[in-house]
């Protein structure tokens, strides 16, 4: 019976010493998974954002007189010259205005011949003594009225025909039609947009940029533009205009960049990226979920490479926004930081950092 008694100590101790490793290995804690970033001085900051290419020129071209349109001419895409005819409204009503000037003037033109003879042959009486000079004054008072009548019906039958003109709408400029927005049968009133044409020769890129960053931007400043498809193709463009005031409902400017010699493959409606470059204060940028604050201190989690542990390291900050924040002094170049959940972590904790981060 010894033997037997023999090896169940040993298996008894055997299985203690197994129970206390697995207490042992369940007490202790795993290295924790953490985001990190290097710290790495800058000196400069860029941008990038998304935006289309859209015409500086646009016209929305209507109508100057009532009428409905019987001939549309053109349609989105379709490019113009100037001169070239885009729609025309129904010009009966403005042919017969035009008829009945004419009509005016003609019998204007003929009471101005008989008032012309009729003070004619009162002079030449006055003279010989057989009229009165009130007759001869009555004589010139009509030819002068006859005179200012034909006058009024030249300029009515001008404005008549100028009206008539206006029934045909034509281009002002070398473009392409980017709108349409009336159809034949319409009836369109003076001023009421027809199509809207627009100058593809000068092109800009339209960015909305966040309030943050269009508030610090001025006019002139440059931006590198490429496109989305084909980044490879690039340009520049500098800033023509900025909007005064951020959009209510998405807190953003809109700021107009003028392209420098763009490529053909810069088309209206085109999505591009803008790029801009700044000059900032030196300094150390991480983002804000980074900061660890207590007490009244700002203060960091830095890895230690060696132990793959982490310490609290308080720093300085010199500029602060809802996006980076700049560190003036307590961190070195190349010192490694947690950027994510420094509220749950310890001093001396172990962290884990992927593999090769330290490489």
């Amino acid at each position: 019976m010894k033997p037997v008694l023999i090896s169940l100590t040993v298996l008894g101790a055997a299985a203690l010493l197994a129970g206390c490793n697995e207490e042992q290995h369940a007490k202790a804690p795993s290295p924790r998974p953490v985001i990190s970033v290097v710290a790495t001085p800058q000196t400069a900051r860029s941008w990038g954002f998304a935006g289309t290419v859209e015409p500086r020129y646009t016209s929305d071209i209507g109508f100057q007189v009532l009428g409905r349109i019987v001939s549309r001419d053109v349609n989105v895409g379709d490019v113009v010259k100037q001169g070239d005819r885009l729609a025309r409204l129904d010009p009966v009503a403005y042919e017969l205005a035009v008829r009945s000037a004419q009509a005016d003037l003609a019998s204007a033109s003929a009471r101005l011949d008989n008032a012309d003879a009729t003070e004619a042959r009162q002079r030449k009486l006055l003279s010989q003594d057989i009229s009165n000079q009130a007759q001869f004054d009555a004589a010139t008072q009509v030819l002068e009225s006859a005179k200012a009548a034909v006058t009024r019906a030249r300029a009515d039958l001008d404005k008549a025909r100028e009206q008539l003109g206006y029934t045909e709408l034509r281009a002002d400029f070398d473009g392409v039609v980017i709108t349409v927005e009336a159809e034949l049968g319409q009836v369109v009133q003076p001023g009421q947009t027809v199509v809207s044409v627009a100058r593809p020769d000068i092109r800009e890129a339209v960015v909305d940029l966040p309030e943050s960053i269009g508030r610090d931007l001025k006019a002139q400043m440059r931006f590198d533009i490429a496109l989305q498809v084909d980044p490879s193709v690039k340009t520049t463009g500098s800033v023509r205009e900025i909007a005064p005031q951020a959009d209510p409902a998405t807190r953003t400017r809109r700021v107009r960049i003028t392209l420098d010699n763009p490529a053909r493959s810069f088309r209206l409606g085109t999505t591009i990226n803008a790029t801009v470059t700044q000059q900032v204060s030196p300094g150390i940028e991480l983002p804000p979920t980074a900061l660890l604050e207590r007490d009244g201190k700002t203060m960091v989690w830095v890895v230690d490479p060696a132990t793959r542990t982490v310490s609290i390291q308080e720093v300085t900050l010199t500029a602060r926004d809802r996006s980076v924040v700049r560190i003036l002094d307590g961190l070195t170049a190349g010192t490694r930081v947690v950027t994510a959940g420094v509220n749950s972590l310890t001093p001396g904790q172990t962290v884990k950092i992927p593999d090769g981060a330290f490489q």
